[in-house]
């Protein structure tokens, strides 16, 4: 087990949820990630990370499989421009490699924040610390693991 999926499985353990992380196969995608296991597109929740142009930090948002992050409100909520984040900044702040970025078990803390459209089901799949690796959880409990705020920031 890589060292990127045992955080993620120790941050679920500390958090009193039993993991639960399955291999996806070869999932490049979202809805390849959602067939692997079953589930409805936006049941996925990926983690886009940009980078803050004033802060210069790395910013989470997590949202739904069928969702895209739009620039300019994403912008205005978190209160910066943002640009591209490369694969160093999210390796650096995060630990972990683009297609694997977990919403917990991060090396640094990070801002980060939640689209609504993720609460709508009982049970959201999320990586696990690789490209490959996804674990479900309750998407109520992404606030409390995560810090994220709710916003609209989807298009």
């Amino acid at each position: 087990m890589s060292k990127s999926m045992k955080r993620v499985r120790a941050a679920l353990e500390a958090a009193g949820i039993a993991p639960d992380i399955r291999e996806t196969g070869a999932a490049r995608t979202a809805q390849m990630a959602a067939d692997s296991v079953g589930c409805h597109l936006d049941q996925i929740a990926k983690s886009i990370i940009f980078r803050g142009a004033t802060s210069g930090r790395a910013i989470l948002f997590l949202t739904a499989g069928g969702n895209r992050v739009d620039d300019k409100k994403a912008s205005a909520v978190a209160g910066e421009p943002l640009g591209k984040a490369d694969a160093a900044l999210i390796r650096a702040q995060t630990g972990f490699a683009i297609g694997g970025v977990a919403p917990i078990g991060h090396l640094n803390p990070i801002r980060a924040f939640l689209d609504p459209r993720l609460l709508e089901f009982d049970t959201v799949w999320a990586a696990a610390g690789t490209p490959h690796h996804v674990f479900p959880l309750n998407p109520h409990d992404l606030p409390r693991l995560t810090g994220a705020q709710q916003a609209d920031f989807t298009s």
